[in-house]
């Protein structure tokens, strides 16, 4: 059924339509729209994004190339730069917020797994900056004369895919997107050094939720109990009370602190975490784990190219980034709806040059000549950062 269609159109076939029409009347996202709707202005941008076209004049010409095919890859009648331009300034971007997280929902049950045996999600929460130019994004502030914008994640390191996204100007401060993290009880949250803020801590503590930070290297605690019989490389594990004033108000429950010893780098690290229950090997490699989340973002760099924006208003920044995260997400769930034996990683590379290409998607990538590329593990086996 598949040997007529382009693999474009393959890919485009798992959206659900009928759920992003619900939220286009929602937002009312077609309102007075007589021929390039939301959904070809989603159809459009993807296919720039996932064909790296460089600008929006780029994207419009490729387009308009194909002029033919547009009816049957869902672009509507007539692309031009202007149309393509004004939907991206005037249409509300949570249209494609909501319906990422949409997708996000769909992909993360498609790749449920348990690595570490315990009874409640990992995640690792962590931003990323993308760097703009002050002069051509002047809502987007950062330094005097620096703008930039930043993408708020958490992850979810068991299915690597993202849960929750919040882009914010890069002036503000990490910790304060702590608020907006929806805390599941009994889940594991993984933060660096950065987000050691102990009243937005002792919230994660009182939603029954555990969390493991990185201990800034003044930290301070009142030990109380002792672990005497400890394993390799844990040089201590006790649980105590903040000594500080501030940090005792902040926090006033019990908390524990490993001393982790890494060979590899020869230096030591301390992490400060309210789950009593794992051992001291655990939580360190909980730990480890979180530079996944770096190696995330160090994907979504160089393959969704982000960097290169269709528009200069925070709505088309926005707006872009989420169609880039769909583009993301609808990989994952294409790769396991047509069972693709290649990584998502040479997946992506090659996706671009065979959009316009003819026949069934999984022939198309299960050959040998794709089989050959890095495995799908790449995210974890390149782990070794300690």
């Amino acid at each position: 059924m598949y040997e007529r269609k382009y693999v474009f159109s393959q890919l485009t076939s798992l959206l659900n339509r009928n759920k992003f029409n619900y939220i286009v009347s929602k937002y009312k996202g077609d309102r007075y729209v007589k021929s390039f709707t939301c959904w070809n202005q989603l159809l459009v941008m993807m296919f720039g994004q996932l064909s790296n076209r460089a600008s929006l004049r780029d994207l419009t010409t490729s387009v308009g190339v194909h002029w033919k095919k547009s009816y049957h890859l869902g672009f509507g009648k007539r692309i031009t730069k202007s149309n393509l331009s004004k939907a991206n300034e005037s249409r509300d971007y949570k249209i494609y917020e909501e319906f990422a997280y949409y997708m996000i929902a769909e992909a993360r049950s498609k790749r449920m797994s348990e690595i570490f045996k315990l009874d409640g999600n990992v995640y690792a929460f962590d931003s990323t900056t993308i760097d703009l130019c002050l002069s051509v994004f002047w809502w987007a502030k950062f330094r005097k004369t620096k703008g930039g914008i930043k993408v708020h994640t958490l992850y979810d390191i068991e299915t690597q895919i993202p849960t929750f996204i919040h882009i914010t100007t890069a002036s503000v401060h990490d910790m304060n997107t702590m608020d907006k993290i929806p805390y599941e009880p009994g889940s594991y949250y993984i933060f660096d050094r950065g987000y050691n803020d102990f009243e937005r801590l002792h919230t994660i503590h009182k939603t029954k939720s555990f969390f493991i930070i990185r201990a800034k290297s003044n930290m301070r605690i009142r030990n109380a109990k002792w672990k005497r019989r400890l394993i390799k490389n844990v040089k201590s594990d006790c649980i105590g009370y903040f000594s500080g004033y501030t940090s005792q108000k902040l926090f006033p429950k019990k908390i524990r602190k490993v001393i982790y010893w890494d060979q590899d780098q020869n230096r030591e690290f301390k992490f400060l975490t309210n789950a009593t229950h794992l051992t001291s090997l655990q939580v360190a490699d909980l730990y480890k784990n979180r530079w996944i989340i770096e190696l995330f973002f160090k994907w979504i760099n160089q393959h969704l190219h982000i960097k290169t924006f269709y528009g200069t208003s925070m709505n088309a920044v926005f707006t872009q980034i989420w169609i880039a995260i769909c583009d993301y997400l609808l990989l994952i769930i294409a790769k396991k709806r047509y069972t693709l034996e290649p990584s998502l990683h040479s997946i992506s590379n090659s996706i671009g040059q065979i959009l316009f290409k003819r026949g069934n998607i999984r022939d198309i990538f299960n050959q040998p000549a794709f089989s050959v590329n890095v495995p799908e593990g790449e995210l974890v086996g390149q782990l070794n950062l300690w």
